[in-house]
């Protein structure tokens, strides 16, 4: 076995998303099993250089996992010829330009999305990365969870036969910082700092609805600020200018429709924090972060409306668990592994910047369509 050490530079991983999933969950994780192993003798050894405005946060985090390369400039660390990979996952108002920087210099780019916060930066993000001939992909975290996995294999092995609708329900509560503190950051409330639900969640439903059902043809939303004042992390009080809510309706090409609510001002009365339920001709299923479960047309009760009488069936007992059939591992590292595979192995690889661009896209038409009171058609882009 021959050991190959990659350099990436992680800008952002003294934030929750970027230290949680990205650095522990992922790269550490990558390390702890011993490296990225490719198939043809060769192991991956990523060794990050963790990149931020506060040293002694990054000095903290290397020391709590032994780590060596700090830096808190990052024009000097993109010039270092080492260095093969940029990864972003800092505040969306400072992404576009680190990874048109990134770029720039030669640089793989892997970033969290939004990448951009309009479509005009995303697009010329994609094409800069084209350009320059560098490789370039975009998280979409959410496909290569287990209940979506699930969900991808009953819809390519045709158990829905035509697919009707999409109903999708995401959120919980988020406090406002006053009397418990807030488990997002106050920035995901302030639009001038690049907040907001739709945003933040828009990118997410594009790439899940268009892997799974077909390309968002039309967005019609109602985008709201449930919560006009919260506190932030020093106790101050501060104006909500973003939405923390968003009411979406999408058709997809042939046909089916997406209803999405997303909201981080509603209490959870289901199993997961998310949930999508699909109907089709042939049958259903509700599949959430892990689980997935099915009612097939020859199994689906036949319940009548009367409300002068209690309800007899338990309609949650009338569906069935879709098996795990394999192991799932966690889907951040699970796409960190197709990226580093793709740039070192040349293996292929389609969640790229352009990907990204399509979810800036719906989440700039959404705010309009939301501003605007109508339904916007959303056109197909293309470099």
């Amino acid at each position: 076995m021959t050991r190959k050490t990659v350099r990436i530079a992680m800008n952002g991983v003294t934030g929750r998303m970027g230290y949680r999933q990205h650095l522990v969950r992922s790269i550490l994780a990558l390390r702890d099993q011993g490296g990225l192993d490719l198939g043809d003798g060769t192991v991956l050894w990523p060794e990050p250089i963790l990149l931020g405005r506060r040293e002694h946060a990054l000095r903290e985090i290397a020391e709590r996992h032994g780590l060596e390369h700090v830096s808190t400039d990052v024009d000097a660390v993109l010039a270092d010829d080492s260095v093969d990979i940029y990864f972003d996952s800092q505040v969306t108002s400072a992404r576009e330009e680190a990874v048109r920087k990134a770029i720039a210099a030669g640089k793989h780019v892997y970033t969290e999305k939004p990448t951009a916060t309009g479509l005009a930066g995303a697009l010329e993000l994609a094409r800069l990365a084209q350009e320059k001939g560098v490789k370039h992909g975009v998280v979409q975290d959410k496909i290569f969870l287990p209940g979506l996995l699930k969900l991808k294999r009953l819809v390519d092995g045709g158990f829905f036969g035509r697919i009707l609708s999409v109903r999708g329900e995401f959120g919980y509560w988020v406090f406002e910082g006053d009397w418990q503190p807030a488990q997002r950051p106050s920035w995901n409330y302030r639009a001038e700092d690049g907040g907001g639900i739709v945003v933040d969640m828009f990118p997410h439903w594009e790439y899940v609805l268009h892997e799974l059902f077909g390309r968002v043809k039309s967005v019609q939303a109602l985008a709201t600020t449930h919560v006009p004042q919260r506190w932030d992390e020093q106790g101050k009080p501060y104006d909500a200018t973003a939405d923390d809510a968003a009411y979406g309706i999408f058709e997809l090409e042939g046909g089916t429709i997406a209803q999405i609510n997303s909201s981080w001002a509603v209490r959870v009365n289901r199993d997961e924090l998310v949930e999508f339920q699909v109907d089709g001709t042939e049958g259903s299923a509700v599949a959430g972060l892990r689980t997935c479960r099915v009612q097939h047309r020859s199994a689906t009760p036949k319940p009548v409306w009367d409300p002068d009488v209690p309800a007899t069936e338990v309609f949650r007992d009338q569906w069935q668990e879709v098996p795990d059939n394999g192991d799932f591992d966690n889907g951040f590292k699970a796409q960190w592994e197709l990226f580093l595979k793709h740039v070192h192995a040349d293996t292929p690889y389609h969640w790229d910047l352009l990907a990204g661009a399509r979810g800036v896209q719906l989440a700039e038409l959404g705010l309009r369509s939301s501003a605007e009171g109508r339904r916007i058609d959303v056109p197909e882009i293309a470099l």
